[in-house]
């Protein structure tokens, strides 16, 4: 039975069943190519259809071509690869509009002949007469679709085979629209991810060259194959701080590529002035030591893109990546600048929070004694331990002080960080230092910084504790002890037992006419007085015990009290700790006999 009498019978509700049927399948494919053979079959059955071909192409340069005959079964599909490509050697035509698709009846050959590339297919299928429909996708992506009929079509078949290969192509169009919409909105939530992913990663270290390692890591191999980070220098020159390669063999050739390369320098300092960088290939890459034409690894390197590391106003230095493929996602220069952007901050950040602490530990060591006395007759041991680098400056002091025969030890603390907290810790220790220097008793210099305190309008309390230790007439020390609200001290007597000292006065900065008023005790020789600060007895273990529970015990299992003494008390609270992040200072002063 011929195609003709097969199809003779089909009614418009069969085309609009094939033509539903259509629909659903575009709904669910991922690349419209998938439609050949339902589009195909449903137009094979129009009557007098000898061959049904369809082609695409990129620009003018055809991707395949596909042939459906009534009676074979699935399409035939070549490439132009293919030994027996059939489309010849004539390019498809460019079509670059995106919109209704052109119909027209035309003939295998003739003034009116059918595009070249189908020609050759309609004509060994014995068409006389084509319905040829040309369609644009997008931007240099084409489809077109001939159907080959045995002879002239009436005027309704040629109307009904329209607007069939009309609503054709409309379905193609709008399924290939919502395909390439999802694959837009995928990479978008894949770049979305990856940068969030990227802050993450970056914003979790403060420490300037690790954060310029995670920066390096992070971008292989998720963007490219090679990356590196230049900053620069105070004199102006670029410095390679990271450089990462997904071949670890490669790694020791591109650290000196970016450390040495003048042609590389060049480029990167010129892409430093752009506001969103560039992408280096073919003939970018003449005369550097990337792509075809260099030697060795570069060889293989196709494009590099530098974005410059701009934060808070000020160029900080270049992001480079190296790509070993040809990928269209390189002109993706927004993508490469935001993340060129992120982790400019975070370097930014971690910069400043380098300097920062190093402002912090000069401020700190100017608020600490920078070497201790060695009176005759009195070993002394001090540490200071921060509980939190992360934290601003604290405000633990101590120090001693030496007065004719008088050796006088203090510590103390003012509450809170930072630097209100660290110029009152000044003003304290500084006050006390003096009054000391000048003979003033323990009670009676406390209660003058108190006034001070009170006249500069303190906004925080101070806490201090005062240890004069004068010779006793009959051999051994006499120790006067004055305290404002500081934790009392601990004696570890020679024979090893530890007893806490009473020291008893309020804050300092808090009432005018505090009363300070000192005790004494009488030490011998391998006594010793043990002074510390809150950030001792605080520390906390797992379950939430003080160690200032097992500080008598700490002191005591101590042995003999040396110059390490001191340190070696704050190491056993350190190892305890757990819970808190308080500073810790410790003074320690071992009776050695009458000077």
């Amino acid at each position: 039975m011929s195609n003709r009498a097969r199809t003779a019978s089909r009614t418009p509700s069969e085309w609009s069943r094939h033509l539903h049927e259509l629909w659903l399948a575009a709904a669910l494919v991922d690349d419209v190519t998938a439609l050949a053979t339902r589009v195909y079959s449903a137009l094979a059955l129009e009557p007098g259809t000898v061959a049904v071909v369809g082609a695409r192409w990129a620009g003018r340069e055809p991707r395949y071509l596909r042939l459906l005959t009534p009676d074979g079964g699935e399409p035939t599909t070549w490439h132009p690869s293919a030994a027996d490509w059939p489309g010849g050697t004539a390019p498809p035509p460019l079509i670059t509009t995106v919109g209704q698709p052109t119909v027209r009846r035309c003939a295998p050959d003739g003034p009116e002949a059918v595009q070249p590339l189908a020609a050759p297919l309609l004509r060994e299928a014995g068409a006389v007469t084509v319905l040829e429909c040309l369609f644009a996708l997008g931007a240099g992506d084409a489809i077109g679709v001939w159907v080959g009929l045995d002879s002239a079509p009436t005027a309704d078949q040629e109307r009904r085979l329209t607007e069939q290969l009309t609503q054709v192509a409309e379905i193609i169009a709008v399924s290939d629209s919502r395909i390439l919409e999802g694959r837009v909105h995928e990479r978008r939530q894949a770049r979305d991810a990856f940068l969030a992913e990227a802050s993450l990663q970056m914003d979790e270290s403060l420490d300037v060259e690790e954060t310029l390692r995670r920066v390096a890591r992070l971008a292989v191999p998720a963007v490219a194959e090679g990356c590196a980070v230049h900053l620069f220098r105070p004199d102006g020159e670029l410095e390679p701080v990271a450089t990462t390669h997904v071949a670890a063999g490669a790694q020791a050739w591109l650290g000196a590529i970016v450390r040495d390369d003048d042609w590389l320098t060049a480029k990167l300092r010129g892409s430093a002035r752009q506001v969103g960088g560039r992408v280096l290939r073919d003939q970018d890459l003449v005369g550097g030591p990337f792509g075809p034409d260099a030697p060795g690894e570069g060889k293989s390197i196709q494009a590099l893109s530098i974005s410059p590391l701009r934060a808070r106003g000020r160029v900080l230095g270049t992001l480079t990546f190296l790509y070993h493929r040809d990928d269209t996602t390189l002109s993706d220069l927004p993508t490469l600048a935001d993340l060129a952007g992120r982790a400019a901050l975070a370097i930014d950040t971690a910069t400043l929070y380098d300097q920062r602490q190093q402002h912090v530990e000069v401020l700190q060591r100017h608020l600490l004694p920078r070497a201790l006395p060695r009176p005759a007759g009195v070993e002394l041991s001090a540490s200071y331990e921060v509980g939190d680098p992360s934290l601003d400056v604290g405000g633990d002091f101590y120090d001693a002080v030496i007065a004719g025969d008088r050796i006088s030890l203090f510590i103390g603390d003012v509450c809170g960080r930072g630097a209100e907290a660290a110029a009152f810790t000044a003003l304290a220790r500084y006050t006390l230092r003096t009054l000391l220097e000048d003979g003033t008793p323990p009670d009676q210099a406390l209660a003058r910084l108190n006034r001070t305190l009170i006249g500069e309008g303190a906004s925080r309390f101070v806490t201090a504790l005062v240890v004069a230790l004068t010779p006793a007439a009959d051999g051994g020390w006499e120790a006067e002890i004055a305290g404002a609200g500081h934790p009392w001290p601990l004696v570890r007597y020679a024979d090893g037992e530890v007893a806490e000292t009473p020291a008893r006065g309020l804050l300092l900065g808090v009432v005018s006419d505090a009363d300070y008023t000192a005790s004494r005790i009488r030490l011998a020789a391998d006594d010793a007085i043990v002074l510390f600060t809150d950030g001792l007895t605080e520390a906390r273990s797992a379950d939430g015990t003080c160690f200032e529970h097992c500080l008598p015990a700490a002191v005591r299992r101590l042995g003999p009290l040396d110059e390490t003494s001191a340190a070696r008390l704050v190491a056993a609270a350190s190892d305890f700790r757990r819970m808190g992040d308080d500073d810790t200072a410790v003074l320690i002063a071992r009776m050695k006999g009458r000077p």
